[in-house]
């Protein structure tokens, strides 16, 4: 599969940066504006077949509802695209017990935005901050106690 270079990390980054700027530099709403560059770029720049013409229309409403409406966790602004995997860990896991408005527990909610995070970047998501982001969960499974992922066997 070619992937258009319009969709890169970097372009979907910068016109995230900019719907931020432009709705008043509020944390908090950094999955809805990735996700918003992310469909802007493709009305654009059109469809490449990718990923996103693979999933069924009720994944994708799903999807577009959680990245629209959903509001359980206040992320730091642009926590995803840091470099230190543990500062992204400490950064949700800080959101996550500060929230009141999460329906599952701290751990969940902060695994399951990441988790979803990096599964909307797909392969528009650079290979270096795919395996920062897998080490940040790893960071949280030990900031939440909870046991390390075992190592793939090869």
């Amino acid at each position: 599969m070619t992937v258009n270079p319009a969709f890169s990390h970097r372009n979907i980054a910068r016109r995230a940066h900019q719907i931020w700027d432009e709705t008043g530099r509020r944390d908090g709403s950094e999955t809805v504006h990735w996700l918003q560059a992310e469909r802007e770029l493709h009305v654009q720049h059109g469809k490449t077949g990718g990923v996103d013409g693979a999933r069924s229309d009720e994944q994708k409403q799903w999807s577009q509802r959680v990245t629209q409406y959903s509001n359980a966790l206040d992320l730091e602004s642009g926590v995803f695209t840091w470099d230190d995997p543990v500062a992204i860990a400490r950064s949700l896991k800080a959101s996550a017990e500060a929230s009141d408005r999460r329906k599952s527990t701290a751990f969940r909610s902060a695994m399951s935005m990441l988790t979803f995070y990096m599964n909307r970047a797909g392969p528009h998501l650079a290979a270096e901050q795919r395996a920062r982001l897998e080490v940040a969960k790893d960071e949280l499974r030990i900031l939440f106690d909870r046991p390390r992922r075992s190592s793939p066997v090869h």
